[in-house]
């Protein structure tokens, strides 16, 4: 099967290079030429634009960086959709939206699969991150061997949407478990405990969770950088925000988190690293959550394996 990946940014491209890396034949495109050339010197093949990817390949994947951008890319993609032709959204967009999208799709002929990624940067740089995968059962199976050499753990959660619905829910934990370990880190130190000592302590604990054990290390090493920005977590909180209020379910955490993002957004820029929240609490206390021994960067020590599908309790 002939793959087309465009969208080769922090996440899109470490995906594009676990493709490139397992052997696959894929044909890349993205608006920087730099990420384009240096997929090609990995063993990729360059495409001329979108519509030109979607007319060579089998199955192509966007992986782009808001529903607008998904939206635009599609559009240029459609004419060239048919029967034997396969969309990939693997973006955190809106369910509403990737389900309109992959309507396009399905009445050109084609088939179309939600399958947003979690797990970090680091993950997909080693093809150990997880992916929730919404399409029929049909297309799960024609698809299923691409998704297991970019994830490690491959969930089948139903139709076309549910996706992105999910991810939009596990980005929302996530944003709330880093502004806790930034309140939490902040407070052990104005209690006078050592910071290294504390963070094994919260990894030892029911207190522990994923963004502890990786972001909580950025955090303490200063390098606050998680390749994940600011305007990326402001899109999908408010997004979990918008599911909240369609279902008329009133929340209080998430108004105020959207309003501490934004504070954050407003001192450090659109743009900045998220982990630079923990910043916003050094300058109020004249602290620093720093502690020595801490990595600058995130680094997947697991073992490349081919993934596998997760089968949920019923």
């Amino acid at each position: 099967m002939k793959i087309g990946f465009i969208g080769l940014g922090n996440v899109g491209g470490k995906l594009a290079g676990s493709l490139i890396r397992n052997g696959e034949d894929v044909t890349v495109f993205d608006l920087n030429a730099d990420f384009v050339t240096a997929k090609v010197a990995e063993g990729a093949n360059a495409g001329d634009s979108a519509a030109h990817v979607m007319q060579i390949c089998d199955a192509v994947i966007t992986c782009l960086p808001s529903p607008a951008a998904c939206d635009a890319v599609l559009a240029e993609m459609l004419p060239h959709v048919g029967p034997g032709k396969i969309w990939m959204e693997m973006s955190t967009t809106d369910a509403e939206e990737v389900k309109r999208l992959a309507g396009l799709v399905i009445a050109a002929g084609g088939e179309a699969v939600d399958c947003p990624v979690s797990g970090g940067c680091h993950r997909a740089d080693t093809g150990n991150i997880s992916i929730y995968a919404g399409c029929t059962r049909a297309t799960f199976d024609k698809v299923l061997p691409i998704l297991t050499h970019m994830g490690r753990r491959i969930l089948h959660v139903g139709e076309v949407g549910i996706s992105s619905t999910l991810k939009v829910m596990t980005n929302y934990l996530a944003t709330m478990n880093l502004l806790s370990v930034c309140e939490a880190l902040t407070v052990m130190k104005a209690a006078g405990m050592d910071l290294g000592m504390t963070y094994e302590a919260i990894s030892m604990s029911s207190g522990t969770s994923f963004v502890h054990e990786t972001e909580s290390q950025l955090i303490l090493s200063g390098s606050r950088d998680v390749n994940f920005t600011m305007d990326l977590i402001q899109k999908d909180i408010g997004l979990f925000q918008a599911i909240a209020d369609r279902n008329n379910v009133p929340l209080e955490l998430s108004p105020l988190m959207i309003e501490m993002m934004t504070d954050g957004q407003k001192r450090y820029g659109m743009r900045a690293q998220s982990d630079r929240m923990i910043e916003r609490l050094e300058e109020a206390t004249g602290l620093s959550i720093t502690a020595p021994g801490f990595p600058s960067e995130l680094i997947d020590d697991e073992p490349e394996e081919r993934g596998y599908e997760v089968v949920p309790k019923r």
